[in-house]
């Protein structure tokens, strides 16, 4: 986890999962409310247009009743490598408080497949922020829910 100016504020997870690409996609697009959220959270993907430009909603649910709504555009749909979303962008191309990039890729690797999980932020201050929330225990948590589905 290097993160810089040079590279959007960068923070990253990768995992090895034992699992062909093909049925790690299938989960991580499928079954995204499965895996999207750390223990004992919740995230339910209520939108979600799988193509650059379209319209994004999760909401995700705590354990002792909180709502918290994500809205956000996806930026990137390459089906079967990756796909990126953002929270500086909502509705119908308007401008929201942007804190951060979030771009999902796997590649096949051995008899695996290599997922990469990786957040980029406009400002060095945001970046520190997320990882004061938990970026590395959150997204981790999240990287290894994806694990144990695929490899399950």
């Amino acid at each position: 986890m290097t993160a810089s100016a040079d590279n959007g504020w960068e923070l990253s997870i990768t995992r090895f999962i034992a699992a062909r690409p093909e049925k790690v996609w299938d989960i991580m697009t499928n079954r995204i409310n499965d895996w999207w959220c750390p223990k004992p959270w919740r995230a339910e993907f209520d939108k979600l247009e799988r193509r650059a430009g379209g319209a994004s909603m999760c909401t995700m649910y705590g354990p002792d009743g909180e709502v918290h709504p994500h809205p956000g555009t996806v930026l990137a749909w390459d089906e079967g490598q990756r796909f990126a979303f953002t929270d500086a962008i909502i509705g119908d191309l308007m401008p929201a408080g942007p804190f951060m990039i979030g771009i999902w890729s796997i590649e096949p690797e051995g008899d695996g497949t290599r997922y990469t999980a990786l957040c980029r932020h406009w400002t060095e201050d945001d970046c520190k922020r997320h990882v004061k929330m938990g970026f590395e225990e959150g997204w981790g948590a999240c990287a290894d829910q994806l694990v144990a589905l695929c490899e399950g």
